[in-house]
């Protein structure tokens, strides 16, 4: 059957920019930062003595012309919001997850699809979430807030001192001419951050997307998605076990007018292997030493949720 020659260049410039997301490295969201911190997605989280410097957002569905600094017109519709375009996200990280165990698109399409089947759905996806994207951005107007105050966020513990592990409290960014206020985290939130890393780290390890989806935005969620299928297209699996959360310091935590954030160095280690995925042999890693890494954390949730609710959002890294 005969292609024209353009979309079959799209078809397969959208494969390899998948392909690319989906390269396989070790735990979740290691080596890469990714995801939205709301109306502070491209800015520099505040520095922290566990994170003096953080790299800078290299993918996210937030963009700087579109993002949470605007307001959804009243009739913008489902895909309006940025719930809404994380959930689309989400969907489209979720069917190429699909897709790559031999599922199929829609849970059952999958099964006798050649490779260029396989192409042809994938460059559909593409062009379809281009056209949503260019769609609401089209409908949406600017605003612009009133300023906000600096946030100095308080921790609980001392970082260093006898305790398992503490957070130290940290001053918050500069201010600035959106709608954001201070916003007061707490004990339980600190303790819901650190049962989040070890859960999210390990549901990785064991390929449990659901508890991925639970515990994550739908974009985080879409990331994980490709980045498992990506390590399956290779024969691999990523082994993750023994995770322990050694220090936290807050670096800024504020409310504005679509959600509220908090963003947290977290220091912790954790066994990380990668096995090839038919005969279980190392890879690379080693299962007997464990190691440690520091990133920076995002957690979201909507205004005035409690502990339970904060989701993780971006993951940075230092």
């Amino acid at each position: 059957m005969a292609f024209r020659r353009r979309p079959l260049i799209l078809i397969l410039a959208a494969t390899l920019a998948l392909g690319f997301a989906g390269d396989a490295f070790a735990r979740a969201g290691g080596g890469f930062s990714f995801g939205s911190r709301g109306g502070r997605t491209f800015g520099a989280p505040s520095a922290t003595p566990l994170a003096p410097g953080v790299a800078p957002m290299e993918r996210s569905m937030t963009s700087p012309n579109d993002s949470i600094f605007r307001r959804p017109a009243p009739q913008g519709g489902f895909f309006s919001g940025g719930f809404g375009r994380g959930l689309l996200g989400g969907f489209l990280g979720a069917g190429l997850f699909g897709l790559l165990f031999g599922h199929g698109l829609f849970g059952g399409l999958g099964g006798g699809l050649s490779i260029l089947g396989l192409l042809l759905q994938i460059g559909l996806l593409f062009l379809l979430f281009k056209f949503v994207m260019g769609f609401v951005r089209g409908r949406r107007p600017a605003f612009q807030g009133a300023a906000f105050d600096s946030n100095a966020g308080q921790g609980f513990g001392q970082a260093g001192s006898g305790a398992p592990g503490g957070y130290a409290g940290l001053g918050g960014g500069p201010a600035n001419p959106r709608r954001e206020t201070r916003l007061e985290v707490g004990p339980a939130d600190f303790g819901v951050f650190e049962q989040r890393l070890a859960a999210i780290q390990s549901a990785f390890g064991g390929e449990d997307f659901d508890s991925l989806r639970a515990q994550a935005t739908p974009e985080m969620a879409s990331y994980f998605a490709e980045e498992l299928a990506g390590n399956a297209k290779k024969g691999l699996v990523n082994r993750i076990a023994d995770v322990k959360f050694l220090q936290g310091d807050l670096s800024e935590a504020w409310r504005e007018s679509q959600g509220e954030y908090a963003t947290v160095a977290l220091r912790f280690s954790l066994i990380d292997t990668m096995a090839d995925r038919v005969s279980g042999k190392i890879v690379s890693g080693d299962p007997a030493a464990p190691q440690q890494a520091t990133e920076v954390w995002t957690f979201a949730r909507h205004i005035g949720g409690n502990a339970d609710d904060w989701k993780l959002s971006a993951i940075q890294q230092t």
